[in-house]
């Protein structure tokens, strides 16, 4: 286990000046339970702000504000700092869920919690903070910013199990100039005890899973109610068709429950997979076993966002198409010249199951994430 933390010298090359007033997104979670204790208890003035980002439209019972938000009341009173509640949800049905559903409406499979970082937590509620006197905006990220070439950089966490370095990568460099991450030097499991050790009520608290606005409610009723769904036929490699699927939208690229394929004449016990979205015929295309229609050794990103510089084209880096992948040796080149908002990337090894729509996260060999982008091609299939 790490010491406790008593002075953020001790884990972060970026040291806020010992007077600055520093704002705390807090969700009523332990995470920044934990990252406001931890600012507080180092002697800075700390304030927390808790943010609803969505008008529940529909049956109540899965969305969780009420509780999150007497969780972090809680949090506040027990360490002393004052809270302060604010509505985005207009600026996030504007900013973030209406690309949501243009994306599946394309057949994509979109990360909106990518987006609702750069768009509301360091720009709305950031705008929010400095405006209550805050000088920075701390979350319970497991990230670090720190310092390269005299610019705010943003780096992996060092629990390798939590880094949420990925959520982050399309800040702008004026965002993360204003950003602190007080548990990227930290593990979870040694979050977790200083809650415990401080009586924090969320130190047990379960972490909350999937998209933000969804909460528990299934994800086919939600889209339902915003996207008219149109079945179609599931086909495989061969084109024999071999079932009847809900709607593109539903189903993702390497998704292997929820197909309701079974019982097929002269097919093997191997389970099957989505291979490809043919959205032009409604088509659901599927394969079985670890099929080589699965794999890919090349993509197209746009969009792409840089915090620091953009990739040399031709050298080596690492990336990551999707949150908690493995980090994946590539080389990076720009098929349009003088723009570098969009890139083509070779894999040393194929890629399985990427995804449009999905972002892709550029690190450098020290764990520096350099940006990324909106994954919007897959080339060279098979291994």
């Amino acid at each position: 286990m790490r010491q406790e933390m008593s002075n953020l010298s001790h884990f972060q090359a970026f040291i806020p000046d010992k007077n600055a007033c520093i704002a705390v997104g807090m969700s009523g979670g332990v995470d920044s339970s934990v990252s406001a204790y931890l600012l507080k208890q180092a002697g800075y003035k700390v304030f927390g702000i808790f943010m609803k980002n969505w008008e529940e439209l529909f049956d109540t019972g899965y969305c969780s504000v009420a509780e999150d938000l007497q969780d972090a009341k809680d949090i506040c009173d027990a360490i002393g700092i004052k809270l302060h509640t604010v509505n985005f949800a207009q600026e996030y049905r504007e900013k973030v869920f209406s690309l949501f559903l243009e994306e599946y409406k394309k057949g994509r499979t979109p990360n909106p919690d990518v987006l609702c970082n750069r768009e509301i937590k360091f720009a709305q509620m950031l705008d929010y903070a400095l405006d209550l006197g805050a000088d920075f905006l701390a979350t319970g990220h497991y990230a670090r910013r720190l310092q390269w070439e005299n610019t705010a950089a943003l780096y992996k966490g060092m629990d390798k199990n939590k880094d949420q370095s990925y959520f982050l990568q399309q800040l702008t460099q004026n965002q993360l100039k204003r950003a602190i991450f007080p548990l990227g030097e930290l593990e979870k499991t040694y979050v977790r005890k200083i809650a415990e050790e401080q009586k924090l009520s969320t130190f047990d608290k379960k972490d909350s899973t999937g998209i933000c606005f969804i909460g528990e409610r299934p994800f086919r009723e939600f889209l339902e109610g915003f996207l008219p769904a149109q079945k179609g036929l599931i086909k495989t490699l061969d084109g024999e068709i071999i079932g009847e699927h809900f709607g593109l939208m539903f189903y993702t690229i390497g998704q292997r429950k929820g197909l309701g394929i079974g019982g097929i004449k002269n097919a093997s016990d191997e389970p099957w997979f989505v291979a490809e979205k043919d959205l032009e015929n409604n088509v659901l295309i599927v394969c079985q076993g670890d099929n080589d229609a699965l794999y890919h050794r090349e993509l197209s990103a746009e969009n792409c966002s840089w915090l620091n510089e953009n990739p040399l084209a031709g050298g080596k880096y690492f990336a990551q198409t999707r949150y908690r992948q493995a980090d994946q040796i590539c080389h990076i080149s720009y098929p349009e010249k003088d723009n570098i908002n969009k890139i083509k990337v070779i894999f040393e090894a194929p890629q399985r199951a990427i995804t449009l729509g999905q972002y892709l996260a550029v690190y450098d060999e020290e764990g520096r994430c350099l940006g990324g982008g909106i994954i919007s091609e897959r080339n060279k299939i098979g291994r």
